[in-house]
């Protein structure tokens, strides 16, 4: 299996298990704080309306519940804000606690309503109902009024149950709250609230009469509309239904608990780590191989290689290695033998000018014309070789300067035929040319003729007298083909590898008449090259060889 694979299956596995388990653990502790949270929501609501109900139906007003909202706010948390129709907002937690009051929340608001729903028995069955609703009437608005009265006089009042569902309130503490009353300044007022035992003449008429009025419903809507009447007649004096509001915008919601979420994290880092070392075992035991031979091989150690038996990544890293220590060995050989082939080809010919020269100085030979052009023309060779090292150099270091144009390969190969005519003729070799028509190119036309200069130069080196040497232009595949041809020697198929090599030649020794200086060809190919183009070698031993250069044909204006 690949290494990319391997490691983005293992990443993948380690991201699925913490997300997994990251949105379990999320999705678990959120549901238990919700339902928590919900559960201790419902005790806090619950314990607001019940203690809020208790107060309207033990005090018989809303006076004072400010007290009781404070204490539940503190108690609960909860933002409560208190409101009824005729009074508006009677009390805000807010603003009793001391803090600026909040904007609400979005919760619906609760209903509270102390008033007692009674239930009166029909007509059907107790006769005398009206009468008994009329003075559960005038009982519950005597008792109420009183129980109020209590409330602002500072006593506290008992609320037991009476008959048909009529509270009745007493004075819990008549004569604690005489004595408190009278530590205050309060008696007068303690004193003041008398419950009233019998209401007036005229308002049990009223009573009466107003619950005779429900005898007319049918049976099952009168029982409905005794309690309307005794809600419709004790309005004036009970205690009206309170809205209650709680919550506000800006209420922090309970946090996620931290421990369970560490544990977890924990130990997916812990899986994280396992599978890194895993990891490193598999990618760091080749990598510190790597390491340790490519340091050998800084230190000239060019014979270092790696282990590379593995088809992932890693393995081809390391056949990749041993391919560029084999190469750099190879240019270092190369280098080596460069240098010795220099020596060689200079020591010689140096060596013979010494000689001369020495001769000279003693006397021994006389310095006559022919001497002196012999000479000259071993110079003109050391020259030669100097200078295509020189380009070549430029050349492979990618510096050699180039001037490139739009120009027309028929001249080109023109100018090579007409810059080697003298050479051709002096050798007994006929150079001619084969174009059809103007074949456009891009490049640098100066060392495109050199390039071909070399070719050609070669070719009439090798050519025996009487033979050819033919400079052929052809377009082919949105390519331009100069093909040299001539009819010479031909080369060995053993040799044709080693053509491009430097100072390499079949024939190893090297005249003033056909030897060259051993760079002509890999000048000539480092120049096609330069121009994305190739040489391409046919020959045959005792019938020729061809050289052809193909290189990209240029776009053609129209």
């Amino acid at each position: 299996m690949s290494f990319r694979v391997r490691v983005f299956a293992l990443i993948l596995l380690v991201a699925v298990a913490a997300t997994a388990a990251t949105a379990w653990l999320t999705l678990r502790q959120a549901t238990r704080q919700v339902q928590e949270s919900a559960a201790a929501d419902r005790q806090d609501v619950a314990r607001i309306t019940d203690e809020l109900l208790r107060y309207g139906q033990t005090h018989g007003t809303w006076d004072g519940v400010a007290g009781t909202v404070r204490t539940l706010a503190r108690d609960t948390g909860q933002r409560i804000r208190i409101s009824s129709d005729p009074q508006g907002q009677l009390a805000d937690s807010d603003a009793l606690l001391g803090r600026e009051p909040r904007p609400g929340g979005t919760a619906p608001p609760l209903l509270v309503d102390p008033r007692p729903e009674p239930a009166f028995p029909d007509w059907e069955f107790f006769p005398s109902v009206a009468k008994v609703t009329a003075s559960g009437i005038g009982d519950y608005v005597a008792g109420v009024t009183y129980a109020a009265c209590l409330t602002r006089a500072g006593h506290e009042v008992t609320v037991s149950p009476g008959d048909f569902g009529v509270p009745v309130f007493t004075d819990a503490g008549k004569d604690a709250g005489k004595e408190a009353g009278k530590q205050a300044g309060g008696a007068a007022r303690a004193g003041a609230c008398v419950k009233e035992e019998n209401p007036s003449k005229a308002a049990f008429t009223a009573d009466i009469e107003a619950v005779n009025a429900c005898a007319s419903e049918l049976a099952d809507a009168r029982i409905a509309c005794l309690r309307r009447t005794f809600a419709e007649r004790t309005a004036a004096v009970a205690p009206q239904p309170l809205t209650v509001h709680l919550g506000a915008l800006d209420d922090a919601g309970q946090s996620l608990a931290v421990g369970p979420t560490v544990a977890v994290s924990a130990g997916v880092a812990a899986a994280v780590l396992a599978c890194a070392l895993l990891l490193s075992r598999a990618v760091l035991r080749p990598v510190r191989a790597l390491t340790d031979a490519s340091r050998g091989l800084g230190e000239g150690d060019l014979g270092r290689r790696v282990p590379s038996s593995g088809k992932d990544e890693i393995g081809e890293l390391g056949r990749s290695f041993n391919r560029m220590a084999d190469s750099l060995q190879a240019s270092e050989e190369r280098q080596r033998r460069l240098v010795g082939d220099i020596a060689h080809e200079l020591r010689t010919p140096l060596a013979n000018l010494r000689g001369y020269l020495e001769a000279l100085r003693d006397g021994v030979l006389r310095a006559d014309a022919e001497l002196l052009d012999s000479l000259h023309e071993e110079v003109l060779l050391q020259q030669r070789i100097v200078d295509d090292l020189q380009d070549l150099a430029l050349a492979e270091a990618g510096v050699l300067t180039y001037h490139r144009g739009e120009l027309d390969a028929r001249e080109l190969i023109e100018a090579c035929r007409t810059a080697h005519s003298a050479l051709a003729s002096a050798a007994g070799v006929r150079l001619d040319t084969v174009a059809t028509g103007p074949v456009p190119l891009h490049g640098d036309p100066g060392r495109l003729r050199q390039a071909l200069s070399n070719l050609v130069g070669n070719a009439v080196r090798h050519t025996a007298p009487g033979g050819s040497v033919r400079l052929e232009l052809a377009e082919r595949d949105e390519t331009v083909r100069i093909t040299v041809r001539d009819t010479g020697s031909g080369i060995a198929a053993a040799d044709l590898p080693h053509l491009f090599d430097r100072f390499w030649r079949a024939d190893a020794a090297r005249g003033r008449a056909t030897g060259g200086s051993g760079l002509g060809l890999s000048i000539a190919r480092q120049i096609v090259a330069d121009h994305h183009g190739t040489i391409e070698v046919a020959s045959e031993v005792g019938v020729g060889t061809a050289f052809t250069v193909v290189l990209p044909a240029a776009q053609r204006h129209l």
